[in-house]
């Protein structure tokens, strides 16, 4: 049947079809592309970051489907954004859509009432990789073009999430850098100066961290505030955009093995399922592309690994390029590589992933609900329960909590119980145990189950010895924690129970405060009293006063040198309960047993004057892991001094001087001969790493791989073995020979004298990370304050069968005297991440400690 409206009526009809058609195009154009915001083309140059947040904004602002996040800062003040994209229909329900997500974790009760997938995409972690904040605007864009499509049909049963730049400050850099160098014509010669950038590069953040290193510690405040919004979404799917070297294919999933025993037999198959439309776009383009290399999924703090442990399908994917590409580079072949390309791939292979995910997103709702179904109520690893002794040091316990927290991992307390049995950590073995009251559990039968099990998994199931990457990082370890893990399950049966600080209080005159000295807590109430000018002594010696016993480092914080400060006793109390340290306060300077504390075995501590060198030869994490601890964990001064300065630099202004893991043949002998003289003269240098080896063979320097010409020659001869029987190896057999002198951070067990001040609150055990094979044998004429015994001491991790036999009789911590100064050797590198924690009392320990 036709009807007809009225003249008028259809006129008026038509007069207001044809304005609303004109608001919605007018609205559409007021959403600017790339080239109409910046004024360039995207590839013709790198985007400065605010101006990548800019083009965010401006979207947001101008389309009704795209809801933008600010969520954190970086250390630098540069904002940290992510932007929320689907279709009008879901962007109206996406409070729904996120807490139907947490339902189905387990973190929120009810009901999903929604089936939408949830995608993130994460560019530009690393500074230098600077292609990806380019091909975040792009993909916005074309997400929201009227225009494109399909792009509107994926969204319609899909949410998008973009972070356009993990790693603000260290893409500034970059892109700063490479703005200032530029040509006015395209330079394609790798040898110019715009391909070859200056140390640290781009790569890492304010503070020279991997970023990408950092997803599970969260030591970094980009990453910390980063998971904070990730675990209010929890998406079922994850990219993680990289660049590699110029020459370099394309990389996406599935990734190489070895791949985590825990990752589920659906995510390894969607990896799949990705990889091949990934593969059908770039084959379309005759674009060349790599899977199942390089870029495996064992260690749990990737932007692919995290989120798998999180029951997303995390994913890597690699471009050609980074820092050496600039807007164009020659290739190994002669071909030019350009930005233009480089946005292309990544465009495609992020845009094919996202109509991977709407083209499964039922599917994939419906697995990620079982997954989480699964490991709340039938964890799939061994152990189903983790029990935290806090030991002598609660304020480790303390900072245990709080990764866990940040991860959103749940734990509590149990009833005590005897005759629990478990693997021990600390042993290696199977023990009885009593659970008691303030001991933390920490269920597998919880949301985060998986995760759970992977940060505590004491043994991870090493699939290929061939990895990318540290193999052990069982935390108990890293937090120097007693703990067992259990086959069986324990109830948590209440929230754990800190107990509340109890503020210490000025009351009378006392002689002195004494705190012992267990953690880095200590050491940065140490810092803030040396700050003030408050003079601090600390015992050699256990000694008893006032009937209770103090162990060796105790600090004690006397009247006795401080007379000049009348308020003396309110500072130090205030600063004490700033940090949280409980004091006692004494009377008399009359032990019980051990020294008075007018003795000369009583140490009076003498601030830290520090340098740190970092510069071109130096290793740029190892200094930014020092100069981190310095700044965030301390908060005490230190000079940074580039190693070419030292020829020239007045170093009696430092009595401390910290030289990173590094190449410091740079140095003529002059310089060389100036440094020894400074220790000689009473000056401490703390080596770390690679930097020992600078030391190793000096005349005046006891440190050697070897004990005595004996055990060289011994070494030597095996050497020249092994070289004649690699000659005629073939090549694939070589490649796996290789790896039988490596050590990819694997855990042992350290013996500590806990005697000398580098052990001080020890209690005589330490458990290193060894990311090298490179043995130094235990000192002649010096403090072995450290070392692994033999092969007893491993605990787990992969090392090579010939770098395990070498590990045996080996020094990890030593003091050599020359002069009056000292050399401090940190063989294994104890703030490796920032995450290993227990190893920040050791390095308080050789900067406060040692030499006074």
């Amino acid at each position: 049947m036709n009807i007809r409206l009225p003249l008028p009526l259809s006129r008026a009809l038509l007069i207001t079809l044809s304005f609303c058609t004109l608001c919605l195009t007018a609205v559409f154009a007021q959403t600017q592309s790339p080239k109409e915001f910046l004024g360039y083309e995207l590839g013709t140059r790198f985007t400065p970051h605010h101006r990548v947040v800019a083009y965010f904004e401006h979207v947001a602002a101008t389309h009704g489907d795209v809801k933008l996040v600010h969520y954190g800062t970086s250390h630098e003040q540069r904002p940290l954004v992510a932007a929320f994209i689907s279709s009008s229909a879901n962007m109206a329900n996406l409070e729904t859509i996120r807490k139907d997500n947490l339902k189905r974790v387990g973190i929120e009760s009810g009901e999903a009432t929604t089936r939408i997938p949830i995608i993130w995409l994460s560019y530009n972690v690393h500074g230098n990789e600077a292609v990806s904040s380019e091909t975040a605007m792009k993909t916005l864009w074309e997400l929201v073009s009227p225009t494109n499509a399909n792009a509107k049909k994926w969204l319609d049963n899909t949410v998008v999430v973009i972070d356009p730049c993990l790693n603000p400050d260290g893409q500034e850099r970059y892109v700063n850098w490479y703005n200032q160098k530029a040509h006015r014509r395209l330079q394609p010669d790798p040898q110019s100066v715009e391909h070859i950038e200056p140390w640290p590069g781009g790569r890492p953040n304010h503070y020279l961290f991997d970023l990408n290193r950092d997803w599970a510690w969260q030591v970094q405040r980009e990453t910390q505030a980063r998971i904070s919004l990730y675990n209010q979404w929890m998406p079922q799917v994850h990219v993680d955009f990289h660049e590699q070297g110029i020459n370099a294919p394309y990389y996406f999933a599935p990734a190489a093995e070895p791949v985590h025993a825990f990752v589920s037999d659906f995510q390894k198959s969607f990896q799949e399922t990705v990889g091949r439309n990934n593969a059908r776009y770039f084959d379309e383009n005759a674009w060349l592309y790599f899977t199942r290399e390089v870029f495996d999924l064992f260690y749990p703090s990737y932007g692919d690994s995290w989120p798998m442990f999180n029951g997303a399908v995390g994913m890597t994917y690699e471009q050609g390029g980074s820092g050496r590409a600039g807007l164009g580079v020659l290739t190994a072949l002669g071909d030019t590589l350009t930005l233009t390309e480089r946005i292309l791939h990544h465009f495609t292979s992020g845009m094919a992933t996202i109509e991977t995910v709407s083209n499964n997103a039922e599917k994939l709702v419906d697995e990620y609900a079982n997954y989480f179904r699964e490991g709340r109520s039938n964890p799939k690893g061994q152990y189903k329960a983790y029990v935290i002794k806090p030991g002598n040091s609660p304020e480790r316990l303390t900072a245990l909590k709080e990764l866990l927290d940040r991860n959103g991992i749940q734990y509590g307390e149990a009833s005590s119980r005897s005759g629990l049995k478990g693997f021990d950590y600390f042993t290696g073995k199977t023990a009885s145990f009593a659970l008691e009251s303030g001991d933390l559990v920490v269920s597998a039968y919880q949301p985060k189950s998986v995760l759970t099990q992977t940060l505590f998994e004491p043994n991870p199931a090493l699939s290929d010895s061939l990895t990318y990457d540290i193999t052990s990082w069982a935390l108990p370890y890293a937090y120097g924690l007693q703990a067992y893990a259990l086959e069986t399950r324990i109830e948590v049966t209440a929230a754990a129970q800190s107990a509340p600080f109890e503020a210490n209080r000025v009351a009378g005159t006392p002689l002195a405060y004494v705190a012992p000295w267990t953690s880095v807590a200590h050491a940065r109430f140490v810092s803030a009293l040396l700050d003030e000018g408050i003079r601090v002594r600390y015992a050699d010696r256990t000694f008893t006063v006032g009937g209770k016993t103090y162990p060796a480092g105790s600090l004690i914080i006397g009247r006795a040198g401080n007379e000049k400060r009348p308020d003396f006793s309110s500072r130090v109390v205030q600063l004490a309960n700033d940090h949280e340290i409980r004091l006692d306060a004494v009377t008399t300077g009359y032990v019980d047993t051990g020294k008075d504390f007018g003795s000369g075995e009583v140490r009076a501590m003498q601030a830290p004057k520090v340098a740190l060198i970092a510069g071109n030869g130096t290793s740029s994490l190892n200094a930014g892991e020092v100069w981190h601890f310095f700044e965030q964990e301390l908060d005490y001064p230190l000079s940074i001094l580039e190693p070419q300065q030292l020829g020239s630099a007045d170093l009696s202004a430092y009595n401390t001087i910290i030289l990173p893991s590094g190449n410091y043949n740079m140095w003529s002998d002059g310089v060389t001969k100036k440094l020894e003289a400074w220790i000689s003269a009473g000056g401490k240098v703390i080596a770390i790493e690679g930097a020992v080896g600078f030391f190793s063979g000096k005349d005046g320097f006891g440190i050697s791989s070897f004990l005595n010409d004996d055990e060289r020659k011994a070494a030597e001869k095996k050497r020249e073995q092994e070289a004649a029987e690699e000659r005629i190896a073939d090549f694939q057999s070589r490649e796996r020979a290789a790896i039988a002198n490596a050590v990819s951070g694997a855990v042992y067990e350290v013996k500590i004298d806990a005697t000398y001040p580098l052990g001080f609150g020890t209690g005589g055990t330490y458990y290193t990370l060894k990311n090298s094979g490179r043995r130094y044998a235990y000192l002649k004429d010096g403090i072995n304050a450290g070392i692994i015994p033999d092969e007893t001491y491993y605990r787990t991790g992969f090392v090579g069968a010939k770098a395990k036999a070498g590990i045996s009789a080996s020094l990890v911590f030593g003091v050599e005297h020359k002069g009056r100064g000292q050399v401090v050797y940190l063989i294994d590198n104890p703030l490796f991440r920032g995450f290993w924690e227990s190893g920040k009392l050791i390095f308080a320990n050789a900067l406060f400690m040692v030499g006074q």
